[in-house]
């Protein structure tokens, strides 16, 4: 499976039994909209709220951490993964939070293969396909999540490559928020960006149809922000959400050297011992 499935392969998948669809809808700070009563009204037939902006680590006072293995293990058995199961993750979200959910479940180790659905909900509903409403009680799965350490970077690891330049870092936020014009949308939070980061906002990756651009137009986004594809990337946002949609966009470009910086900004913009720059990159 490809890290993008389109509405036509899973219109054609739906029902089969190996098969797990996952509502991974966030909305950012400040968004008066409501995931889980989106999802309750409409979703895809089959399937199951993810509830993402509840999965982070509850000990960890950054928002959005990722959780420990029990708790993503009790989630994800309750929404009917197993350890086969072909794993389909969509959103009905301008933040395209499906990246993240799909990223979640490869550094978990999740299920035989995992996915993003092109489009999202918006395509799906654009094209008139079948949607359903209510809530989902799916049979519980046996999937046992384990995460993969070496696929994620900490604020620790940011701060030795600050030093060593080994890894270029691209910011996913807004271009406002990355030079620091437009203030963050967390109380107290530093403006700016981790110094020598790159800016390609997320919302420039994806069409007027909601899918994700492809092959000379995606990568075009890379090289016009100045990103070296001979050195490992690491990808960052505000809270590690769209930061998943710059590491998706990069392993569609064969580039598979690339993490993700799961604190990202909530973390660095809150300490005030970390370095920041305002401006262009």
């Amino acid at each position: 499976m490809t890290i993008f499935v389109s509405t036509d392969w899973l219109g054609a998948e739906l029902g089969r039994d190996d098969l797990v669809i996952l509502d991974a809808s966030l909305f950012l700070p400040g968004t008066p909209r409501d995931p889980r009563a989106e999802f309750e009204a409409a979703h895809i037939p089959g399937a199951a709220f993810l509830d993402l902006p509840s999965l982070g680590d509850p000990d960890d006072p950054t928002p959005g951490m990722l959780p420990p293995d029990a708790m993503m293990t009790q989630r994800i058995q309750a929404l009917g993964v197993h350890a086969d199961s072909r794993i389909i993750v969509y959103d009905n979200s301008p933040a395209h939070s499906a990246a993240r959910g799909w990223w979640m479940m490869r550094v978990y180790g999740l299920g035989r293969s995992v996915a993003i659905l092109d489009g999202g909900l918006p395509k799906w509903v654009a094209e008139g396909r079948p949607v359903e409403s209510g809530a989902a009680t799916p049979a519980p799965g046996n999937a046992v999540a384990r995460l993969d350490r070496t696929q994620v970077r900490t604020k620790a690891d940011i701060l030795a490559n600050l030093d060593s330049g080994a890894a270029q870092l691209i910011d996913a936020r807004g271009a406002a928020r990355f030079t620091g014009a437009e203030a963050e949308p967390r109380p107290g939070m530093a403006s700016g960006h981790i110094p020598g980061s790159r800016n390609i906002p997320s919302s420039a990756f994806f069409a007027a149809d909601n899918s994700m651009k492809q092959g000379a137009e995606l990568r075009r986004l890379f090289e016009e922000a100045g990103t070296d594809f001979d050195r490992p990337i690491i990808t960052t946002c505000g809270s590690g959400v769209t930061a998943a949609i710059v590491l998706a966009g990069l392993e569609t470009l064969g580039k598979t050297d690339v993490s993700l910086y799961d604190g990202s900004w909530s973390e660095w913009g809150f300490d005030t011992a970390t370095p920041k720059a305002t401006g262009p990159a």
